[in-house]
């Protein structure tokens, strides 16, 4: 008989006896062995691979994803047995299982186009090499980076954010977005659980990672190429965030954490004023507009007598002034329940997470200052300085639930659920002066917001033998962000009849005393459906893959601000405090000081965003070692939004946008540890929606306004990569990759003069644009320098970046008609030191990250560019033993304490420091 034959035979043998594995093979007691068939080349699951337990009759076959699961096996040293047409047999011995207990054993196989002689691997080195065969860079159709769990677990990372800071070419703006490979952030697109994330930011789609707990995530990864089963309307990068699946055993997690944060902790820090509900990040209708304010519109055309007015008056929140309040430690907490139980004869996977933190930030030293035009050409001089510092109280919390159960061997369905909240309460004092307008001033400024985001999902895997795979995902998500009844005040700084500086309010000013209301929803529904073909011709395995996905989001954002003022006002009454101007004792029957006025700073604005998807795409064996990944992608999408300003009318804009986005990539296996991947595609970045909507907002007296400008057309971007991967032993790898794209019709910030005491930020289509750069990244144990240093490794990545846009028209207005593109820095750079001992329970890492000068807003003439100036971090992190069930961490971040910085030509435009934190905690796992 045939080698063949007899394979046949025996996985006929073992599926018939897969009813017998029900039954134990001794009257003693068992345990429960589960895991995952895995292609070692790919990190896929393989279904239907025949696996037995050596020396009884139980067994069983993979089903959907390569999962398996083999009940009641007697305990003890257990060994098992992988035999599966076209990969090379294996054995894996040495699996300890206990009575009643569940061992977890993934198994990776080797392809081979003919029957070899079986592998044989201990337990032990079975797990390293699965971490190896799993690792998403390496076995990925694209160029991918990527962050574990394991990874943020042992660094001091309490976001999304942070953590996914350390890959490579990766950089975080202010507010916690992303850039990548020096793109604006603009070219980069998050994904929850596969499915996109609507922002809650009112100028922005792009999504601010802090919003998810560390704690609650599995991985985070950076896909930096394009296939046509991704979503087109990224450059830089697709961020994946993948939630906690649940352990195969079952588990429970408690951590808690006190911090400490230098000049804040145990200080008088700035404190806004509460109204109830802002330490948990929920204050509920407590700051709202008043009901009779919101009912009456902008004001506009309705005859308001003085009496009305005083009613408005009275009905806003008295409290304009921040104190002064001691800052408690930072402090966080977390729970996690984990297993695999039976539910009616079912089991059902889960997991259930909780997560909350507080903290108080202080932002020492901040400067803010526009520049204006100097008396040389190109040159720049200081206007209206600002010197103060701010203390911000915030809270972040979150949570989980999610659940899984494999149905006949061929389904997983999956249900997913995360909820994220977080609430920032800020108090602002600053001294300066405005020079146009000849006086010395002091703004007290007190600002809440809420961010929330949510989504549900409900999702499967079907595998139907070996050739055919369907998965689908129904998903709804939204995000609300709620900023209500923000203050600001305005003193003018003047003499008094002693010599003596005083306060005293600036009434006569619009943006004197200044109340502002802004809030944000937007929901998202989302479908998509993939099936897959595998199928063997010429002795090699291919795919076919075709799917489709439709989502539809509707925004809605409204911002509403209102000015008081009182002319007539006796400078003895501008001396007041403001919580006594206005307690009532201006807006009697009688009085006629005050008055209430609608600012054209406000506006809101509704998107309606539909868009259609469909693809195909093959990966083809062209032979053993080289694979070609090709195929199309084809969007539909269909936006309008409708804007009013506070003043203003109705402005509607409408596109229709239809793509088409084709890909190809050639991964090349050079030898069993090296590959080559080179990768072409075109890919899209459409306008986000607040920068189609063409009315103004602005911040603050003489602040910058921000108009958006319906004319905007969509970014196209032709994309080559090429990169080289050596994976020389588990957990080292070195890399060397080039970059190079060009955008047809980018998308440029640009900041321009508009008076003299005033400035404007737009946004035009430049004609086109480079951007081509190097990464580099190598992660190397130290043990092959001396046995002593077997514990430390090292690692780095470096990203070196560079573009040149073309204005076209807009050339003849630019300060810098050959800079680079916006939010581009020249080079990101990584580096880190790690140690673990040889049990693993104790490690420590030290990381350091430096990101290059980059443009936040392009200058026209007369002014230059805003740049945003290098900056370096330095964290530390240690995590160790307490006893077998309770272990401890210590974290220390921003040990350099590098400030923020922003410049325009010789000027500060911002700058502030937020000192070094320290954190210890406790972690126990029963």
């Amino acid at each position: 008989m045939t080698r063949l034959g007899r394979f046949v035979l025996l996985q006929l043998a073992v599926i018939a006896q897969t009813s017998s594995a029900q039954e134990p093979a001794t009257s003693g007691p068992t345990g429960r062995i589960v895991g995952r068939i895995i292609d070692a080349a790919t990190g896929q699951g393989i279904p239907q691979a025949p696996i037995q337990v050596v020396g009884t009759r139980l067994g069983t076959i993979s089903g959907v994803d390569g999962r398996f699961t083999i009940p009641r096996v007697p305990v003890g040293t257990v060994t098992l047995h992988v035999r599966m047409i076209g990969y090379t047999p294996k054995t894996v011995t040495g699996i300890m299982l206990a009575a009643d207990k569940t061992v977890e054993q993934s198994i990776t196989l080797d392809a081979s186009a003919a029957m070899l002689t079986a592998t044989v691997v201990t337990a032990t080195a079975q797990k390293g090499s699965t971490a190896e065969a799993l690792n998403t860079q390496k076995t990925a159709i694209g160029i991918v980076s990527a962050v574990t769990v394991e990874q943020i677990s042992k660094s001091p990372d309490s976001d999304a954010a942070q953590a996914a800071q350390r890959v490579s070419g990766v950089t975080v703006q202010k507010g916690g977005t992303l850039t990548v490979r020096g793109l604006g952030e603009r070219y980069t697109t998050t994904q929850l659980n596969g499915t996109r994330v609507p922002s809650p930011e009112p100028e922005k789609r792009t999504v601010p990672l802090d919003l998810f707990p560390s704690a609650l995530l599995e991985t985070i990864s950076t896909a930096k190429t394009f296939t046509p089963d991704q979503q087109g309307d990224f450059s830089g990068a697709q961020v994946e965030i993948k939630t906690r699946e649940f352990p195969a055993i079952r588990q429970y997690s408690l951590a808690m954490t006190f911090g400490y944060s230098a000049g804040a902790t145990g200080s008088d820090v700035l404190s806004a004023f509460r109204a109830g509900g802002e330490r948990v990040g929920n204050v509920g209708a407590k700051r709202n507009l008043p009901s009779i304010i919101r009912s009456l519109g902008n004001l506009q055309g309705i005859n308001l007598n003085q009496a009305d007015e005083n009613y408005l008056i009275g009905q806003f929140r008295n409290a304009w002034t921040p104190t002064a309040a001691t800052a408690l430690p930072n402090n966080s907490m977390s729970f996690s329940v984990g297993g695999n139980d039976p539910v009616v004869g079912q089991r059902i996977g889960y997991l259930v997470s909780a997560t909350f933190s507080q903290f108080t930030d202080l932002r020492s030293g901040q400067v803010r200052a526009l520049a204006n035009r100097g008396n040389e050409p190109g040159s720049t001089v200081e206007q209206d300085r600002f010197e103060g510092e701010s203390g911000t109280t915030g809270v972040m919390w979150g949570g989980l639930a999610n659940f899984s159960t494999l149905v006949a061997g061929h389904s997983r369905l999956m249900f997913n659920n995360t909820y994220s909240r977080t609430a920032d309460n800020d108090a602002r004092r600053e001294y300066g002066a405005f020079e146009n307008e000849g006086f010395r001033a002091r703004i007290d400024r007190q600002q809440y917001v809420e961010r929330s985001v949510r989504s549900t999902q409900a999702a499967a895997e079907h595998q139907f033998g070996e050739a055919h795979r369907i998965d689908w995902a129904l998903t709804s998500s939204g995000v609300t962000r709620d900023e209500p009844d923000r203050t600001e005040f305005v003193y003018v700084i003047e003499p008094g009849p002693n010599g003596v500086d005083v306060l005293r309010w600036h009434n006569s000013s619009n943006a004197g005393a200044v109340r502002t209301f802004s809030a944000l929803t937007e929901d998202n529904r989302e479908g998509r459906l993939n099936y897959q073909l595998n199928f063997g011709a010429l002795g090699r395995q291919h795919f076919v893959k075709v799917g489709g996905l439709y989502r539809e989001a509707e925004r809605d954002a409204d911002t509403r601000a209102f000015a008081f003022t009182a002319s007539g006002l006796s400078d003895t009454m501008r001396e007041l405090p403001p919580e006594q101007l206005f307690d009532g004792r201006l807006t009697g029957s009688s009085d006629s000081l005050l008055h209430i006025i609608p600012l054209a700073q406000g506006g809101s604005y509704q998107a309606k965003d539909k868009l259609s998807a469909g693809y195909a795409m093959a990966e083809i064996a062209l032979t053993d070692r080289v694979r070609l990944i090709t195929g199309a992608r084809y969007e539909s999408d269909q936006l309008v939004v409708d804007a009013t300003s506070t003043l203003g009318s109705p402005v509607k804009t409408t596109n229709d946008w239809t793509d088409v986005l084709p890909s190809a990539a050639l991964n090349i296996e050079l030898t069993n540890f090296q590959n080559l991947r080179l990768s072409v595609s075109r890919t899209l970045a459409r306008p986000e929606y607040r920068e189609l909507v063409p009315i103004k907002s602005r911040d603050v007296l003489n602040g910058d306004d921000l108009e958006g400008n319906p004319e905007l057309q969509r970014t196209r971007i032709d994309n080559v990569d090429l990169r080289w991967e050596f994976y020389p032993a588990s957990g080292e790898v070195l890399s060397f990759g080039l970059f190079a794209k060009r955008f047809d019709l980018p998308i440029e910030r640009v900041y321009r003069a508009a008076g003299a005491s005033s400035r404007f930020v737009g946004f035009v289509n430049a004609e086109s644009a480079e951007n081509y750069g190097v990464e580099l990244e190598a992660r190397k144990g130290l043990g092959f320098l001396a046995s002593m240093l077997e514990p430390l490794s090292v690692f780095s990545n470096l990203t070196l970046m560079r573009s040149e846009i073309n204005l076209g028209e807009n050339k003849a207005a630019a300060t810098n008609p050959k800079r680079q593109m916006v939010g581009q820095a020249p080079y990101v750079l990584n580096v880190g030191l790690s140690y673990a001992s040889a049990s693993g329970s104790t490690s420590a890492t030290l990381l350091f990250n430096r990101v290059g000068d980059r443009i936040e807003a392009a200058g026209d003439l007369p002014l230059p560019d805003v740049v945003q100036q290098e900056r370096s971090l330095l964290d530390f992190s240690l995590r160790f033993p307490v006893t077998s069930a309770l272990s401890g961490r210590f974290d220390a971040k921003n040990l350099l304490d590098e400030p923020f910085q922003s410049v325009q030509g010789t000027v500060t435009r911002e700058y502030w420091k937020t000192g070094r934190t320290f954190q210890f905690g406790m972690i126990f796992k029963p």
